[in-house]
């Protein structure tokens, strides 16, 4: 269940990441709540990537799926 809540809180950001050329897959999801995420496209090795894996992506999961903890990049 967490996951597929997840997965569609990211859904609802892909649009954005896909308007600049790039993507975030899911990878894994723990019980503890920490969300592992790939940037993909041009989002893959972005100097701005890991401003928009935490300032974007992470505060939208927090806030949407209240069970997220962390969302960290692999």
């Amino acid at each position: 269940m967490l996951k597929e809540s997840v997965q569609t809180a990211l859904d609802e950001i892909r649009p954005s990441l896909q308007a600049d050329g790039g993507d975030v897959e899911l990878v894994e999801v723990s019980e503890g709540g920490v969300v592992k995420v790939k940037l993909t496209g041009a989002c893959h090795g972005c100097p701005m990537g890991m401003q928009t894996l935490k300032m974007g992506i992470e505060a939208h999961l927090k806030k949407t799926v209240p069970q997220v903890t962390e969302v960290l990049g692999v």
